[in-house]
This record gives structure tokens, C-alpha cells and sequence, in this order.
């Protein structure tokens, strides 16, 4: 009788998940600074679909892996305005850890990689008709959320993350520095456990 009333785990060893949502990419306020500390660093935010996927290889212990839609990010220098943009895939593996997984709200807490790469890169304003690239960057990743359980097998989550995500600034193929973005990531998914 004892074993019947214990509630059953929300997510067990061997279950997986499907999350399907919106997150929106938002870069520090402070992106650094090129060619020796004059030209000060502006890197726009963006909204894109993301979906995740986690296998929990314990009770409430999961790996989760983070993909989206790529994001688009314009680049500015403070004072000379827009002189570029980029787009970004930011592919996240973490460890988390679900809390209270079988309540109705469950946070949970995680950590992992991050690897972010850097495409269609175009120029325009003061560095209009310059080949500009930004190399692609690996670090460390954090995440926390709450999942709001809308049925058995399904909830409602709202999360944040952060990523160290540096990158190396080439204009015409000479390194002007590096390009702090570690942004704050900030999402709603609905989630769906098998």
C-alpha cells in the first residue's frame, strides 16, 4: 500500500522529451571593444523557434540538447552606427537536474557546452564592401527553468540560460579583437514526455 501511494516520477530513467518553443537571444550590454579599444561593440538581440530534446538517464536526471532557427543579429559600433550582421547557431548540450518532478511546478537547474557558429556575415555602413567573418566559439552554458505541468505527461516551461559565447572579429582577413556576446537567453516551450 505504501509502494501504491508513493506518486510516480514525472520523469523517470529512460523517458525522453520533445520541447517545441520561442527564445529569444540577448547579448550583454557591454560586447567589448576592436582595433585596440576604439571602436566599442553593439550586438542586437533576436526571437527565433527552438526545440529541445532530453533523455534522462536517471530519475530527474537528464541530458537535454538545445537547437533553433537561426538567429540574426545586427552589429553595431557605438557612435559610427550599423556596420554589419551575422547569423548564429548556438547547439547547447547540458546535464540538468528536475526538481519536485512529479508537483505541479518542477524548477530545474543545469549545466553544460555550448558551441556557436557564425554564417552569412554581411557588411554595410563604414565597413560596407569589407569581407567580415567571425570565427566560431566554444563554452561553458547554464540553464534554469520551471516546468508548469498542464497534464501527465505535459508541461508548460519557462527558462533562461546563458552562454560564453567570444568571437574572434577578422574585417578583410586581419583580426581587429574579439567580440564578447554571453547572452541571456529567455524562452517559453511547451513539453511533451515519451
Amino acid at each position: 500500500m505504501a509502494v501504491a501511494a508513493t506518486p510516480a516520477f514525472a520523469q523517470s530513467a529512460g523517458d525522453w522529451t520533445l520541447g517545441v518553443g520561442v527564445h529569444q537571444v540577448d547579448p550583454k550590454s557591454d560586447n567589448g571593444a576592436l582595433a585596440g579599444g576604439t571602436l566599442p561593440l553593439s550586438i542586437g538581440s533576436d526571437a527565433k523557434p527552438s526545440v529541445t530534446f532530453e533523455y534522462f538517464v536517471r530519475d530527474n536526471l537528464g541530458i537535454e540538447v538545445l537547437g533553433a532557427l537561426p538567429f540574426k543579429h545586427d552589429i553595431a559600433v557605438k557612435g559610427v552606427g550599423k556596420v554589419g550582421e551575422t547569423k548564429h547557431l548556438p547547439p547547447t548540450i547540458a546535464l540538468q537536474y528536475h526538481f519536485n518532478s512529479a508537483g505541479k511546478v518542477s524548477p530545474l537547474l543545469g549545466a553544460g557546452l555550448n558551441y556557436t557558429t557564425f554564417f552569412s556575415e554581411d557588411t554595410t555602413g563604414a565597413l560596407a564592401g569589407t569581407d567580415l567573418k567571425l570565427d566560431d566559439s566554444w563554452g561553458l552554458a547554464a540553464h534554469a527553468g520551471l516546468d508548469f505541468k498542464v497534464s501527465e505527461r505535459s508541461a508548460v516551461r519557462v527558462d533562461v540560460r546563458w552562454a560564453d559565447i567570444d568571437t574572434k572579429v577578422k574585417v578583410d582577413g586581419a583580426s581587429l579583437g574579439t567580440a564578447n556576446i554571453d547572452p541571456l537567453v529567455y524562452g517559453m516551450a511547451y513539453v511533451h514526455t515519451f
